[in-house]
């Protein structure tokens, strides 16, 4: 089935449609979900609660050609983990990494290219859940530092500051993992 035929059968409520819409996206949202969450159980029920929000809100969906259908999935299913993240003060108990420097040198991109992804999404996931949110938004998200500081209710400067420690902590893991793997 097409994404638009898919999206139109879904939003009048086809429950056949629904099951495959999940099948098809389940593997996307998870890994979206995973970004943020930190463990995979946590992502696994946000992913669901997701879902059901998704099922509730077809009427807001606007067909906008292929890819639109997965692309508002996506922004649905950021919007309910920072829902989560929010409703449990997840920004304020993340502890900040202490030898994390404002400063550092960002590796060249031919090295990175050279580690597996999914290292690369552990090194991630093992930041702070501060840095580890605003790093996704900025990055995969592509918001700017205003709009990071309006949806999880900090300042710019402590977005901006987050930033920058979490793509140091990352730095130097590469640097490490480039070293024990040259």
């Amino acid at each position: 089935m097409e994404e638009q035929e898919l999206a139109e059968r879904c939003r009048q409520g086809d429950n056949l449609a629904r099951k495959e819409l999940y099948e098809r996206y389940a593997g996307r949202m998870l890994s979206v979900c995973l970004r943020y969450a930190g463990d995979r159980e946590t992502a696994q029920d946000l992913m669901h609660d997701g879902f059901l929000k998704l099922f509730d809100s077809f009427d807001k969906f606007t067909w906008r050609g292929e890819g639109s259908l997965r692309a508002w999935m996506e922004r649905v299913m950021v919007n309910t983990v920072l829902q989560y993240l929010r409703k449990n003060d997840v920004m304020n108990q993340s502890s900040a990494l202490e030898n994390a420097p404002e400063a550092y040198e960002e590796p060249e991109g031919s090295s990175i290219d050279v580690i597996p992804q999914k290292v690369l999404m552990q090194f991630i996931n093992e930041l702070p859940a501060g840095y580890r949110t605003v790093f996704n938004l900025y990055i995969f998200e592509e918001k700017s530092h205003k709009e990071i500081a309006r949806l999880l209710g900090i300042n710019e400067k402590s977005s901006a500051s987050q930033l920058t420690r979490a793509k140091a902590t990352l730095a130097a893991k590469v640097r490490e993992w480039m070293k024990r793997n040259d």
